[in-house]
């Protein structure tokens, strides 16, 4: 990067590197006719089986994006989907052979990433970055319950 303002706007350098690592990890997805929200889909799968109404929120997923990645992954026989057996209106996703394979080159793929940007930084500052992330994070909440808020008055 390039020294100049924009570059110094926290939102503008999480965006820029979420971009790099969106396109890495479609890239490598793609290898495998996937894609990086059947991926992250995958990872987030209990054995139990997971509810897709809390697979969206996990994710940072919009319902109908998420609803379009689902049937995508049901076609091409990575998931299934099953009615819950205590209350039927609960649908469970549930990884099928394929699935849980894929889940494993897609889990490989993160942990050998992440153990890579891990090698490359120093413990300090990677302690720091995590420091950072968590009161980002809270930031984040505060200004959104705000928007909130002001959303509900005007309402």
């Amino acid at each position: 990067m390039t020294e100049n303002k924009k570059e110094f706007l926290v939102d503008f350098v999480i965006r820029h590197l979420w971009h790099k690592f969106s396109r890495m990890y479609n890239q490598k997805a793609s290898e495998y006719d996937m894609t990086i929200s059947s991926g992250f889909i995958l990872l987030n799968v209990d054995k139990e089986g997971t509810p897709s109404t809390q697979l969206g929120p996990k994710m940072g997923m919009e319902p109908t994006s998420l609803s379009r990645t689902l049937k995508a992954m049901e076609e091409k026989g990575l998931i299934y989907r099953k009615s819950d057996d205590i209350d039927k209106r609960k649908v469970l996703i549930f990884l099928t052979d394929e699935g849980v394979e894929k889940r494993r080159l897609a889990r490989d793929f993160v942990l050998n990433f992440n153990h890579t940007l891990m090698e490359s930084i120093p413990n300090g500052k990677l302690k720091t970055f995590f420091e950072v992330a968590v009161k980002l994070d809270a930031s984040v909440d505060l200004e959104l319950s705000k928007l909130q808020i002001k959303s509900s008055i005007n309402e």
